[in-house]
């Protein structure tokens, strides 16, 4: 009788065993919604690692924010480690860039000037220039550690000011004003609408990095030729499939797009926080993340691509590389195009994109062309048209990239790099260190595959170690009353339209 229980017990456990090690060898699935760089990476990754995944994207192809130019200067290994070793591995040629390009350029009422030719020509414009750097750098140097910013009382006070109000206090010349605006609101937002902790953490990032090494070489056909090369290597990629609901169990995820479910053992949700927003989740996201879907800042950025018959400005503006404005025209670049013509990408960010919102694409083109003929008279015989990317106005976005506003670290710094239950965050917005860029996008993606890997291994997936200020510090902050900018003298709708393009 006892051996007979033996027997029974020993079968008993191989079944249990094998039951288990069957669970153990079942091919792992996931979903990545969002067909981005970040998408792209984080299905690619999990899917190299032997799972099976389904990618799906709202628009009709995968490659999300994709610039208009026929290139895109990208940093050294240095500056973007991983995407030089994506663009390695996918054996994605790049070509140097000039000189002229790793630095930058000024153009100030028409007239074209690099970093030495404001020295000579314009030097109260150019100490201006230099003693903003200074200060900026100043600021991060005390930023111990960028993944930490608010680490302190003092670095905490800087989260709940703007970069405006700090740019007036250093009382620079009107033209040097002006260019330090467009440079901030080019890569970020509107000084007064940026946190300025924020400010002094990106510059944290890259501080003690030449100049040179941000734009070191150029990828031909831009991000959009990265994104391709992820995406052929994918097995299942289904475009204009717009996520609606998430829902997830002890069991695994569910996507509704439509009357369509998908289910799978684990879920990225790379797409912006707009696009994020518009999701429903059950169990709901958890308060604060609720509220940083609504309270987080986006940058407001539109480009729109001027085509010309040739370079009507060559002789006058060597308009090469990254150049800022004075008189509205936002960041510009120059690329050439095919038999001998020449085309002019401009980047228009800020309260310059909210206020054009009101104009068709058409009107917009026609303004910016009137300024370039001003100033280069032959622009308009020479123009051939226009193409426009407007991403302030898409719901989906929001904006254009992450651009944290004044007491928004406090409250949302890292938040998404924590995974919750079976979904993992990625896109450029969960990166600390390179938001708004393709390395910040492609370390999200790679990231929150990793997470996913630890996710079912059982092991905890390690939280961001931050410091979080206590309370009565926080409510003195907050006791301080922060504003956008100052009310007094602050110009109407119509009088800031009309200043726009002067």
């Amino acid at each position: 009788m006892f051996r007979n229980w033996l027997r029974v017990s020993a079968l008993v456990g191989m079944g249990l065993f094998g039951v288990v090690a069957l669970g153990k060898d079942k091919q792992p699935t996931a979903i990545v919604v969002g067909g981005g760089l970040a998408g792209l990476t984080a299905a690619w990754e999990l899917q190299r690692d032997g799972w099976q995944v389904t990618l799906l994207e709202a628009r009709e192809s995968a490659g999300g924010r994709s610039a208009l130019a026929g290139g895109e200067w990208i940093g050294s290994a240095r500056v973007q480690p991983l995407l030089n070793e994506y663009l390695t591995h996918f054996k994605l040629k790049t070509q140097p860039a000039p000189d002229v390009v790793r630095g930058t350029g000024y153009l100030i009422d028409g007239s074209y000037f690099s970093v030495a030719d404001l020295a000579q020509k314009q030097p109260a414009v150019a100490e201006g220039l230099k003693r903003y750097e200074q200060a900026l750098d100043e600021l991060a140097a005390l930023i111990k550690d960028p993944l930490d910013p608010a680490s302190d009382r003092k670095l905490f006070a800087l989260d709940q000011g703007n970069a405006a109000r700090w740019l007036d206090e250093l009382k620079l010349p009107t033209t040097a004003r002006q260019l330090v605006n467009q440079r901030i609101r080019s890569h970020y937002d509107e000084p007064s609408r940026l946190s300025l902790l924020y400010l002094a953490q990106q510059s944290r990032v890259y501080r003690g990095i030449d100049e040179g090494e941000l734009r070191s070489a150029r990828l031909p056909g831009g991000s959009p030729v990265l994104a391709q090369a992820l995406a052929k290597e994918l097995k299942t990629v289904k475009t204009g499939v717009r996520v609606s609901a998430v829902s997830q169990d002890q069991q695994g995820v569910t996507v509704k797009a439509g009357s369509v479910g998908y289910s799978a053992d684990y879920l990225v949700l790379a797409v912006p926080l707009r696009a994020l927003g518009q999701i429903q989740f059950a169990p709901a996201l958890p308060e604060r993340q609720r509220g940083a879907l609504k309270g987080t800042n986006y940058g407001w950025r539109d480009q729109l691509l001027l085509k010309f018959k040739s370079p009507v400005w060559e002789g006058k503006a060597h308009l090469t590389g990254e150049i800022y404005s004075n008189q509205g025209l936002g960041m510009l670049w120059v690329e050439p195009a095919a038999k001998g013509g020449a085309n002019v990408l401009v980047n228009l960010s800020g309260d310059n994109a909210r206020l054009l919102q009101a104009f068709g694409d058409r009107q917009v083109a026609d303004q910016l062309l009137i300024r370039l003929h001003e100033h280069y008279p032959k622009a308009r015989g020479a123009y051939l048209g226009y193409e426009i990317r407007r991403y302030s106005g898409d719901s989906g976005l929001g904006g254009a990239y992450l651009a944290y506003g004044p007491g928004q670290i406090s409250r949302y710094w890292r938040l998404w790099e924590q995974p919750l239950e079976r979904v993992a965050f990625a896109g450029e917005h969960t990166d600390p260190l390179y938001p708004g860029t393709l390395e910040g996008a492609l370390r999200s993606g790679k990231r929150a595959a990793e997470q996913l890997r630890e996710l079912r291994a059982g092991r905890p997936v390690p939280t961001p170690q931050i410091t979080r200020l206590d309370q009565p510090a926080i409510a003195r902050a907050k006791a301080a009353p922060v504003a956008d900018s100052p009310a007094e003298g602050k110009p109407g709708f119509f009088a800031r339209l009309a200043q726009l393009f002067r």
